[in-house]
């Protein structure tokens, strides 16, 4: 069948085929279901290119991420160059409309994972995304008061951020940038959001690389600032049996927020009734500098930067990557020397 969409029929093909499991949803439903979003989803990553995670047959079946678009596409689908860590590049899809959304859907994607800057200003982020990590043992009121002492920190430094579910069983929290800094000095503000943080809630929150080092608490994934680093996106799809969705939502809902209840079923009313949460987000870009201030405190103060993940190659400034267990003792050099 054939879908209009910003101008442009988009081809949907097996509609009917069933994607979610747990309520019979088909491919046609998550189409209607992004139809339904429209407005504040390209106002969240229209512009930006996107990594594509292909489910063939649906949540309950096999996925593959595929960074690059495929040779036989659309004349009129936006793509841009986007690289990886080590330097490889590959021409990625670009969210220009909801057309080039369904395009996605209808190879199997369900939602997308999304780049932190513009495709036409790749070497700015224009996101500080604050993931607030639940380790095993970790529940989701543990996750909703590591919520809150994120936003009392950004409201200290007068910060605005704005909240969304996962999907799933943690919460991100999103800075709006001016176009000004790179990913690299993100990333470092991030750090130092994840360090300030563990000080005031050391009993809550971790911000601990190493897994063995977090315990049962919440970690702030500095890394997901990364430069090349994607994220889930906002109002994307999870491939989860219920479909659900990564939802932003107002700090006032804080408390009474349930992931699992924000699906493509229920999404859509929110979104008619109450608006988009994050409508008022790209109207101020906010400045990096009251954040990075906390970093070059922390720099002051002697300490270095955190690990990279193991992708990335050594960067100036970092430690050891080996895991803490593993680190030789210094009593183990000597005896190996002697």
């Amino acid at each position: 069948m054939l879908i209009e969409s910003s101008g442009r029929e988009v081809p949907i093909t097996s509609p009917s085929k069933v994607f979610f499991a747990e309520r019979g949803d088909t491919k046609l439903d998550l189409v209607r279901y992004y139809q339904a979003v429209e407005e504040p989803l390209l106002r969240a990553m229209g512009g930006r290119p996107v990594l594509l995670q292909r489910f063939p047959n649906g949540a309950g079946g096999p996925s593959f991420f595929q960074k690059r678009v495929p040779d036989a596409r659309p004349d009129w689908l936006q793509t841009a160059i986007v690289s990886t860590p080590n330097g490889t590049t590959s021409r990625a899809l670009v969210t220009a409309d909801l057309a080039h959304v369904l395009w996605a859907v209808n190879l199997g994607c369900l939602g997308f994972h999304v780049w932190p800057a513009k495709a036409a200003d790749p070497e700015h982020a224009d996101e500080l995304r604050i993931d607030l990590d639940p380790t095993p043992g970790v529940t989701f009121p543990m996750v909703q008061e590591a919520a809150r002492e994120v936003r009392a920190l950004l409201n200290e430094v007068g910060v605005v951020g704005l909240p969304k579910t996962t999907g799933n069983r943690g919460i991100h929290v999103y800075v709006r940038l001016q176009p000004r800094w790179t990913s690299i000095e993100v990333r470092s503000a991030a750090v130092a959001v994840a360090r300030e943080l563990e000080r005031r809630r050391a009993d809550l929150i971790t911000a601990s690389w190493w897994k063995e080092e977090r315990g049962r608490r919440v970690f702030i994934d500095f890394n997901q600032n990364a430069p090349h680093k994607t994220i889930f996106g906002a109002w994307s799809v999870r491939a989860r049996p219920g479909a659900q969705v990564s939802t932003p939502f107002a700090w006032d809902e804080l408390d009474a927020i349930v992931p699992d209840a924000l699906t493509i079923a229920t999404v859509p009313s929110r979104v008619a009734r109450d608006g988009d949460p994050w409508g008022v987000m790209s109207e101020a870009p906010q400045s990096l500098e009251p954040l990075l201030e906390l970093h070059e405190r922390d720099a002051a103060a002697g300490l270095v930067d955190a690990p990279w993940p193991p992708q990335y190659p050594k960067m100036p400034g970092e430690p050891s990557r080996v895991q803490p267990s593993r680190a030789r003792r210094p009593t183990d050099e000597i005896r190996q020397s002697g």
